[in-house]
């Protein structure tokens, strides 16, 4: 097996991530937050969250900065960035635990938990590179895999959780694929964000359908199953030629365009630390 130096030495990694860092990759953020929350524990922390501003259905703005902040910093920050932003995001996630009223049991400082969040994050990005970019060689894959630990590393995954590699991350994904199950609570409020109810009203007749068509085509068929999300081949094809044409506007935008929002968010995390402004 090639070792994590030799993927070093023979694959740019900090190129090959920021190529999937890109803001057009947001148009798989419904899905992955879908999938993330398929989890019965993950989605009823975050429904029954404490920490009000941490819901993205009430406040989309501030939970959009820092779950971006989150990512910008897990993949493109210094150690002792992650670090800062662990510490921060600490203090919001004590209040997440479940109580006697709580239909599961959940805790979210739980490491196996933050690994099914890390495993969501790198299988989003890694659906979104081959659209933009295509199939990665099997080195580049397995040095962008080997590198996407810290997106749970940089909270309390220890790194030895992560799957070896890429092949054994698809026996964990497949594995834990049976263990999503959505009830009626969660699926409306997981509805709500795949149709961007959080919208202005006034645009939302236009947004809402165009992001559940999205959100609804990066999902695996699992998801939509248990969301109740119809598909069919017509509308595979429709998202097929959508994103022909969203990677294609993507390879000629250029590097600080098409790394927006998350190059903003990485220099606002910057920006409040120097200033000693609140991280979350």
């Amino acid at each position: 097996m090639t070792t994590g130096e030799e993927l070093k030495r023979s694959v740019d990694v900090d190129a090959e991530i920021e190529k999937a860092m890109s803001g057009l990759g947001l148009l798989a953020a419904g899905a992955n937050v879908i999938m993330q929350l398929g989890r019965p524990a993950v989605g009823y922390g975050v429904y029954e969250s404490k920490v009000e501003t941490g819901r993205l259905d009430r406040h989309p703005v501030k939970r959009t900065r820092t779950t971006l902040t989150y990512l910008s910093v897990a993949s493109l920050a210094t150690d002792e960035e992650k670090k800062k932003y662990r510490h921060a995001v600490n203090g919001a996630h004590k209040y997440v635990r479940s109580d006697e009223n709580s239909p599961v049991e959940y805790n979210a400082f739980d490491p196996e938990l933050q690994l099914w969040v890390a495993a969501c994050l790198y299988r989003g990005f890694e659906d979104v590179y081959k659209i933009l970019y295509g199939n990665p060689d099997p080195v580049t894959h397995e040095a962008i895999y080997q590198r996407s630990a810290t997106l749970g590393t940089t909270l309390q995954m220890r790194r030895e959780m992560w799957p070896a590699d890429r092949d054994a991350f698809e026996v964990y994904w497949n594995g834990n694929l049976e263990k999503i199950s959505i009830d009626e609570t969660i699926r409306a409020h997981l509805y709500g964000i795949a149709s961007a109810s959080f919208t202005h009203r006034i645009l939302h007749p236009v947004v809402g359908p165009f992001n559940r068509f999205v959100t609804t085509g990066f999902l695996p068929q699992t998801f939509r199953d248990e969301m109740r999300l119809p598909w069919s081949e017509r509308r595979q094809c429709n998202f097929d030629r959508s994103m022909r044409v969203v990677a294609r506007v993507n390879r000629y935008t250029p590097k600080i365009v098409r790394m927006f929002p998350y190059n903003f968010y990485l220099w606002d995390f910057r920006r409040r630390i120097a200033k000693g402004i609140a991280l979350v």
